[in-house]
């Protein structure tokens, strides 16, 4: 009995260390939410309203700068940027995103991968272990992953100019985005996004067919295209990014809430069983001396 005893007593206090260890992560997850939510609602309007204007300029047909990333391909060549965490105990956040990517490459890109045209450029550790045992026969792109921890703006920008540079020479002709969008602390969504070329809008029916966007471009749309076109590129791949890394965050936030929940339920149901057993114990050696003594006096 006093093993039996024993062994609760260490099983509770494993418990309490593993629920501090869990509430000390939920608290961190917070702090770092509350600073990633806000750069991503800030980001988010300006880039989305980018994206929208760079498909009003490609649908209309204007400037050689933009037809070039927004001309129609053969999806022979496809590299897909996925945009993972380095760490887990995050719940299901990673495993969602890499599910989704995982479920369209079998469906659209399996003579891709079979004849040695699928790759991979994965932000994140989580995505290039996953990817790497399940596509052993892809091309990876790897001096990249340590971005998602440690980036800037600048060198966002950067890749986002090699990935523009690789589409214009051909070396890929489909870039597909694979990231977590945030909602809010409890709700992530795993997002498909087209990256290059640029999707156009789908066209307009009744009334609004003949609405057509009309911008003014000054000094020279040329000019102005060549500047803007990488520039909102550069931000939807930022912003993505910035998206997956308050998604992680949130969902770390969630699961050690939900694991630090867990874990005191357990403790109740511990302390039970150790104070039953120990209720036992002193029963048991209190029958002990009662027989002892009356045999005694017998």
């Amino acid at each position: 009995m006093a093993a039996n005893l024993k062994e609760v007593r260490n099983r509770i206090k494993s418990v309490i260390s593993t629920q501090q260890i869990t509430k000390a992560m939920k608290m961190v997850s917070a702090a770092k939410l509350r600073k990633a939510q806000q750069a991503i609602q800030q980001l988010r309007p300006y880039a989305n309203r980018l994206n929208v204007t760079l498909s009003h300029i490609l649908a209309g047909g204007n400037a050689a700068a933009g037809l070039s990333f927004g001309k129609t391909t053969a999806k022979q060549k496809p590299l897909l940027i996925i945009i993972t965490s380095d760490r887990g105990l995050c719940g299901g956040f990673n495993a969602n995103i890499l599910k989704l990517a995982f479920a369209y490459i079998k469906e659209h890109y399996p003579d891709a991968y079979a004849s040695g045209r699928l790759s991979f450029l994965c932000i994140g550790k989580k995505g290039f272990e996953y990817f790497k045992r399940r596509f052993p026969k892809a091309n990876f792109i790897t001096e990249y992953q340590q971005l998602y921890s440690h980036h800037d703006f600048a060198q966002i920008a950067a890749l986002a100019d090699r990935l523009m540079n690789d589409f214009r020479e051909g070396t890929f002709d489909q870039m597909e985005l694979y990231y977590g969008r945030f909602k809010n602390a409890g709700t992530q969504f795993p997002e498909r996004e087209q990256y290059l070329p640029v999707e156009k809008l789908p066209e307009a029916k009744g009334s609004q067919a003949k609405m057509n966007a009309d911008y003014i471009f000054e000094p020279n749309q040329q000019e102005l295209l060549e500047e803007l076109i990488p520039s909102i590129l550069q931000t939807q791949l930022f912003k993505c990014l910035l998206d997956t890394q308050a998604s992680e965050h949130g969902a770390r936030m969630t699961a050690m809430d939900k694991a630090t929940e867990n874990a005191e339920e357990m403790l109740g149901e511990l302390r039970i069983n150790y104070n039953k057993a120990r209720q036992e114990a002193i029963t048991k050696e209190l029958s002990e001396i009662v027989g002892g003594a009356a045999a005694l006096a017998g």
